[in-house]
């Protein structure tokens, strides 16, 4: 195979956790087409060695693996301080696999069977939520918390907590209008960038992780009973 392009050392490397060969192959060939660098494993332990070796942009890992699971791969990850953004494929629709993920602090996932133009849009979407905005608004604080948009870190009382992009995105969202209530939808729309038919039980879930992060904080985000969440001003 050829070598990395100039526009893929830009686009940064993906590293693809796959023991389905066809898969793995299919991944990184669309990947690679959106210029990605890709490099591809095919167990859970020569993953994580990877990734702590490549120091990739993103991960695309699969939650059933040989060697160790891709929730196993993904908690060593944030055990060791590392929230390089980790998008999961499950092989069902299996509300359980999705919600571990979540809560081990995976950014994504993505049920096969997938469109790998998908696949390649969700990791688009979670580098740009991780990568931060250049124009971004100046920090806010609400509460105890304060958020800073362009630096990409949150403190409570002067303690930074670690989010990932996703729950991040999360957080500034509801903190960018104190008061205002979001339903899950709404939150869904802009912070993961697709439709409602994608599940709103992922904004629950991420809601959930941001609240064990803020600890004493975490009344700043309110739950409006049938509607979705607001921050208390």
């Amino acid at each position: 195979m050829g070598g990395v392009t100039t526009e893929q050392q830009q686009r940064g490397l993906v590293l693809v956790v796959e023991d389905e060969r066809a898969i793995a192959d299919l991944v990184r060939m669309y990947l690679t087409r959106d210029g990605f660098g890709v490099h591809v494993e095919h167990d859970g332990t020569a993953g994580l060695a990877a990734a702590q070796r490549l120091r990739p942009v993103a991960c695309v890992v699969d939650i059933a693996l040989p060697g160790i699971a891709g929730t196993e791969l993904c908690r060593r990850l944030r055990g060791a301080g590392d929230w390089t953004p980790v998008i999961f494929l499950t092989a069902r629709d299996d509300e359980v696999d999705r919600i571990v993920g979540l809560e081990l602090g995976a950014d994504d996932y993505v049920t096969k069977p997938f469109s790998p133009r998908e696949l390649v849009a969700r990791v688009r979407a979670v580098l740009r939520r991780a990568g931060g905005d250049p124009g971004a608004p100046p920090p806010r604080t609400v509460g105890a918390v304060t958020l800073d948009p362009l630096r990409r870190l949150v403190s409570v009382d002067g303690a930074p907590i670690h989010l990932t992009s996703t729950e991040f995105d999360l957080l500034a969202h509801l903190m960018s209008r104190p008061g205002r209530v979001f339903t899950r939808e709404e939150l869904l729309a802009s912070v993961w960038g697709y439709a409602s038919h994608s599940g709103t039980r992922t904004v629950d879930v991420h809601v959930a992780q941001v609240r064990g992060k803020l600890g004493g904080a975490a009344t700043l985000i309110r739950t409006v009973r049938g509607v979705g969440y607001a921050c208390d001003d």
